[in-house]
């Protein structure tokens, strides 16, 4: 099917609440096991960049597994910023080495930072301008810095999405599987994100579909 694009920011409160208290216990927990897979050799110990980082779930399981590096997380959401906030505050052992900021890129300010990871976490299909994220990937990511995007894959039908959102939201409260719904057809394919990144001259990267519904872009600049 046709990508249709939903609205970039996620700025009604009450939105940004539902996706908050749901439960990604399983899609986020899984982040960490796909990053060590992709990156057996890598262990963070230096600064890593977040671009979207949301409500800080997933920032946060880094920070967690990852205790001798550095989390700046960017959006440009402040009631998405408030929550991860929110849930930083209930973390005292974390607050030392994350920070949350709120910018919108490719224009937003970030930090003069060596990155040693440059991440992204269900941000690409909320861009109307995809070479918004590629190009601060590219700009701001030394050469040897890991790159890890991981979203959502856009399904084959309208049909496809909606059986999707059946299966792994049903318990979920409407206007999240509405999101949910929405957000599956605002994903790209590989094949988009593969010539996303051809364009942006990040060639070195790979594209990977991981099941059932997402795929992530990766490797070293």
């Amino acid at each position: 099917m046709q990508r249709i694009p939903e609205p970039e920011l996620m700025d009604d409160p009450e939105q940004a609440l539902a996706y908050a208290r749901a439960d990604f216990s399983a899609s986020h927990g899984a982040r960490i096991a796909i990053f060590r897979e992709l990156f057996p050799q890598l262990e963070l110990t230096g600064a890593v960049l977040d671009l979207g980082c949301g409500s800080g779930d997933v920032l946060l399981r880094f920070a967690r597994a990852f205790p001798r590096a550095r989390f700046f997380g960017i959006d440009g959401s402040q009631p998405m910023l408030a929550l991860a906030r929110e849930a930083l505050g209930r973390e005292p052992e974390l607050e030392g080495r994350v920070q949350f900021s709120y910018g919108i890129i490719p224009d937003s300010a970030l930090p003069d930072e060596p990155w040693q990871l440059i991440m992204s976490h269900s941000l690409l299909h909320q861009l109307h301008v995809p070479q918004a994220l590629w190009g601060v990937v590219r700009d701001r990511g030394e050469r040897g810095c890991a790159v890890f995007v991981h979203d959502l894959r856009r399904p084959d039908s309208e049909l496809a999405a909606r059986e999707l959102v059946a299966q792994i939201s049903p318990h979920e409260p409407l206007i999240l599987q509405r999101d949910f719904f929405n957000s599956l057809c605002a994903a790209f394919e590989p094949q988009e994100v593969r010539a996303q990144l051809d364009e942006a001259g990040l060639s070195a990267l790979a594209v990977r579909q991981q099941e059932p519904y997402h795929l992530s872009a990766h490797g070293y600049l």
